[in-house]
């Protein structure tokens, strides 16, 4: 029996919706229209595609979007003192340094220049130190996407079940552990070099692939009935000179197996922008109504 399809695009647009909701309460009450600042340097074709609809879904949110298009050369420290000045500016609730960063530029240093309270990438020390506290904060998009697919197939009761992270980076990997043991589970963290690593995954009920490499996890690999939310994004080649975008996932193969799945595209994809929106109205409320 065929996995049911995790359908991310329709339960984005649910929580952009949901942020639209929240962004008109708020400018009903106050005022105040949550606004977020998205900074691109360079030209790279797939960030430019990404923060037009970025900038498009923030509108269409009701939100207030300011776009920052910097030349390929902008020197770091010019784009410190505009990510400082988007600091001190009472319309932006919302910073997002678009990654990655030309090489001549520092990407850890223009991260620790962004106020916290604006960082809605969740990415400054102080949000991923409140993350490891379980102290709230600003969590980053794309781990924050898991946790509503892996609810939106299981309930919202995620308590007990096992869960299998592959993959350890800052962005997802290490994020979305955090948050799947506050949600009560019980987090392995894997890797490519994990030692039987097939046998870790038949043991998951839910698994999250964010390793970076296409198709690794096979369907043999998944416990028949698991979650599987495949995060990775991999172009490959196709007769012709033509390609096509896999996940880390053998999809084909484990829809075979689990008993839900996420495909590749339309499935953490689609998430990452609706929780950014979230986020910005959760920044917005918070700096607007301090304390509240």
């Amino acid at each position: 029996m065929s996995a049911t399809i995790i359908d991310g695009k329709a339960i984005a647009e649910t929580v952009r919706g949901e942020a639209a909701d929240r962004a008109a309460a708020l400018e009903a009450a106050t005022g105040v229209k949550p606004g977020l600042a998205v900074v691109l340097v360079g030209n790279d074709p797939a960030s430019e595609v990404y923060v037009r609809n970025k900038a498009r879904l923030t509108v269409a949110a009701g939100m207030a979007s300011f776009e920052h298009k910097l030349r390929a050369n902008t020197s770091e420290a010019d784009l410190i003192a505009l990510v400082e000045r988007l600091n001190a500016d009472p319309l932006v609730h919302g910073i997002l340094v678009q990654m990655p960063l030309p090489g001549h530029i520092d990407s850890d240093r223009v991260v620790l220049a962004i106020d916290p309270a604006k960082d809605v990438d969740g990415l400054t020390p102080a949000n991923a130190g409140r993350l490891v506290l379980g102290r709230g904060g600003l969590v980053p998009c794309t781990p924050q996407g898991c946790i509503i697919l892996a609810k939106h197939a299981l309930g919202p009761d995620l308590a007990g079940k096992e869960a299998l992270v592959i993959g350890r980076s800052i962005l997802v990997g290490k994020p979305v552990a955090l948050l799947l043991q506050a949600e009560s589970c019980t987090v392995t963290m894997a890797h490519s070099k994990t030692h039987d690593l097939a046998g870790h995954c038949r043991r998951a009920d839910i698994l999250v692939a964010a390793v970076g490499r296409p198709e690794m996890v096979k369907g043999d690999w998944i416990k028949p009935g698991a979650v599987v939310i495949d995060v990775g994004i991999n172009r490959i080649a196709q007769e012709g000179g033509k390609t096509r975008l896999v996940g880390d996932v053998a999809y084909e193969e484990a829809r075979e197996v689990a008993g839900a799945i996420t495909p590749v595209p339309g499935g953490v994809g689609p998430m990452t922008i609706a929780c950014l929106l979230q986020n910005t109205v959760t920044a917005a409320e918070a700096q607007v109504r301090p304390g509240a």
